[in-house]
This record gives C-alpha cells, sequence and structure tokens, in this order.
C-alpha cells in the first residue's frame, strides 16, 4: 500500500468513524472505498469490522466520559445480538455479490421511511424498560445482529429507531447503546472472518485509525448539542448515503 492510499483511507475512516457515532452508515463509505483499493467485496465486508471494533472502543469510552449509559440492559442486547451476528457473518461469507447489493438496497430505503418521514418519536419523560420492553429488545436485536453480521453498513439506523420506538430512549442514549452493542456483536463477527481468512488485517487497522478519532470526537459531540441536532444530522447522512447507493 502506498502512503497516499493509506492517507486517504484514514480519511475516509475519518469521516465513517464520525457519522457512525452519531447516526450509523458510516460503512457506505468504507466498503466501497476498500473495494476500490482493489480488496474483494467479501474481503473488503470483513475487513471493515476491524475498524468497526476499535471505532466503537473509543465510542464507548466518549460516551461513557459523559454519563450516557444503559447498562445492564446494554449487556442484554449485546448478547442476543451476538448470537444473531455468527448467522450474519456466515451469510456474508457465502451470498451473491448481486444479492448483497439488492439486500443492502431495501434497507437503505427502509431506513430512509422511518428517518425522513417519521424521523422523531413523541416526547416522552419517563423511558420503558419493563419485561416486555426487554423482551421485545431481545426478539428485534437478534436480527439486528443477524444484519449486523452479515454487511454493518447503516444498522446504526436501525437500532436507533428500535431502541427509540421500544424503550424510549432519547437519541443520545440510543447511540450509547448502539455503540456498546455494535462493538460486541461486531467483535463476534470479526473472529468468525477471520477463521475465514476474509480480513486483510493491515488495510482494517490503518483504517480503524481513523474510524478511532472520528468515533471518539463524534461520540462527544453528539452528548454536547443534544437530540435536536443529531436527529437532523442523521436524516442528512440518510439522504447523502441513499443518493450515493440508488444513482452511484
Amino acid at each position: 500500500m502506498e502512503i497516499y492510499d493509506a492517507f486517504l483511507l484514514i480519511l475516509a475512516g475519518l469521516i465513517a468513524g464520525f457519522i457512525n457515532a452519531v447516526a450509523g452508515g458510516g460503512s457506505l463509505i468504507t466498503i466501497p472505498f476498500l473495494i476500490e483499493l482493489g480488496l474483494l467485496p467479501t474481503v473488503a465486508n470483513a475487513t471493515n469490522r476491524v475498524a468497526i471494533v476499535i471505532q466503537n472502543i473509543f465510542a464507548v469510552s466518549g460516551f461513557k466520559s459523559k454519563g450516557v449509559s444503559s447498562f445492564p440492559y446494554s449487556f442484554w442486547l449485546a448478547g442476543v445480538a451476538v448470537i444473531g451476528a455468527f448467522i450474519g457473518a456466515r451469510i456474508a461469507v457465502e451470498i451473491d455479490e448481486v444479492l448483497f447489493k439488492k439486500i443492502l438496497a431495501i434497507v437503505m430505503l427502509i431506513v430512509i421511511i422511518l428517518t425522513i418521514f417519521k424521523p422523531g418519536q413523541k416526547v416522552v419523560t419517563k423511558e420503558r424498560l419493563g419485561i416486555k420492553q426487554q423482551v421485545i429488545g431481545a426478539f428485534t436485536f437478534f436480527f439486528l445482529g443477524i444484519y449486523g453480521g452479515f454487511i454493518q453498513a447503516g444498522v446504526g439506523f436501525l437500532i436507533i429507531a428500535a431502541l427509540s420506538s421500544i424503550n424510549h430512549f432519547s437519541l443520545a442514549k440510543s447511540n450509547a447503546v448502539k455503540v456498546f452493542v455494535a462493538l460486541i456483536y461486531t467483535l463476534a463477527a470479526v473472529v468468525y472472518f477471520a477463521i475465514e481468512g476474509k480480513i486483510n488485517w493491515q488495510y482494517g487497522l490503518i483504517l480503524s485509525v481513523g474510524n478511532s478519532v472520528g468515533a471518539w470526537l463524534s461520540s462527544r459531540w453528539s452528548v454536547k448539542i443534544g437530540d435536536k441536532y443529531v436527529r437532523w444530522f442523521l436524516i442528512v447522512v440518510v439522504f447523502g448515503m441513499a443518493i450515493k447507493l440508488w444513482f452511484f
């Protein structure tokens, strides 16, 4: 790898890490970029997870430093998501490239509907963490884990939508839970991809430098400015990613 390519990879990771911690969809930048650098789509998809794991370590630390967390509920969701992630990672290794793109397009369409046409939930003063909500959350995060293990791109949007609608979490708290859960299940996916020999560690570690810095800055910024501005940022990101997916 040339120094110029490494610099661009770090820059792409910086942007993606910032987007991932605030909302989600950063992998829609990094996966295509890794492919442009010559990696096969399945290898690019797997290699991207190395940066996701490392960036989320920084993001979790950033949210924790601001006192934003939801333990032990986060552990409960992460546990069931890990089970799904192993299933998703297996699918990612075996899936046809054309089908891969079609699924991604459908997911982004769902994200647009959830975020643009219904960008916010009713303002509530009390979070919902009863047995019913925890069971529904576990069931939902099992399937989110499958998707996260499969491709990861855009899963942040779905996690935020799930947490705010099921548990009535604020957007900042939803983001804090999201990065922790994503850290745990992505680590499981990385183990599977590594066993299958699908990871380019050089590219993944270089990408992680940018992702980590972006995630740290983003996690602290998103808490400071509040839900309103983060929500609008999320909407802009969705539009940008959707345009890139459909027209480019």
